[in-house]
């Protein structure tokens, strides 16, 4: 049970305490460039049994590396851009171009280091590891910080077209001896992961081990982004605080935890 986007805001922070401390929730990813990052790190530290893993930012969010360093990947406000397609080709074919993205990469992986907090798991935002060369320079500069885990974004309905490509990722992280989940619960219902989505994942669980994850937040007057704007993160926090939720996790008999602690049973 992983809350994405841990450091965004402080509503988000509050959010993911709230609902580890008195709910369901037994993961959070953390965005180490983000405005509220200091905020996220000092209340995981006192959440002991809070796993927490990385949460690359590589698109439609904020460097954690000057623009000197990386001017390539950033738009006119000084933000990475948010036109996936267009970078991942620029990835895909320009060197100077994948030369910075490395840079930022283990930046990322440096500011998490700093943190003290162990490195449960590592993805990204908006799965942009589904991308081969982000996942190369992952696993290569991943392998210097001891990252052991990655998400696997792939959800039991994925359209047939995807399921190959998925494979192809799932093929390079197990000749990385990199582990990871079989399955996730929460891409197609990104943002409404409320107490029916929750209900209804939990009736048909498929076999093997499953991250389901979410953004959850506390009520405020602004979106917390321009992407996030139909987003329903108060009812994901009350999914995760629903003692009807818990009630179906118990009676499941499931393992709970971060990567760690259910990927090294």
């Amino acid at each position: 049970m992983t809350a994405d986007d841990f450091g965004l805001h402080s509503r988000v922070n509050l959010a993911v305490e709230r609902a580890h401390r008195d709910g369901v929730l037994s993961a959070a990813s953390l965005m180490v460039g983000a405005p509220a990052a200091a905020d996220a790190i000092e209340r995981a530290h006192a959440l002991a049994q809070l796993r927490v893993g990385l949460h690359l930012v590589l698109a439609d969010g904020d460097a954690v590396m000057p623009r000197a360093g990386i001017p390539a990947l950033l738009d006119e406000h000084g933000r990475l851009g948010n036109n996936m397609v267009r970078d991942g080709v620029r990835f895909f074919f320009l060197r100077h171009v994948r030369k910075q993205l490395a840079r930022e990469i283990r930046a990322q992986f440096e500011a998490f280091a700093r943190t003290g907090l162990a490195l449960d798991h590592v993805n990204t935002h908006k799965h942009f590891h589904l991308h081969p060369t982000v996942l190369g320079l992952i696993l290569e500069i991943g392998s210097e910080f001891g990252m052991k885990a990655m998400r696997l974004p792939f959800e039991a309905n994925a359209p047939l077209w995807l399921k190959p490509w998925i494979a192809h990722v799932r093929a390079r992280l197990d000749r990385a001896g990199i582990v990871h989940n079989d399955y996730v619960i929460g891409i197609a219902d990104t943002g409404r992961m409320d107490e029916a989505a929750w209900l209804a994942a939990l009736a048909s669980l498929p076999d093997g081990v499953g991250e389901i994850y979410c953004h959850p937040a506390v009520a405020g007057e602004r979106a917390l982004s321009h992407g996030m704007r139909d987003y329903r993160h108060t009812h994901e926090l009350e999914a995760l605080l629903s003692p009807k939720v818990a009630r179906a996790i118990r009676d499941l008999g499931v393992a709970l935890g971060g990567f760690a602690d259910v990927l090294s049973r």
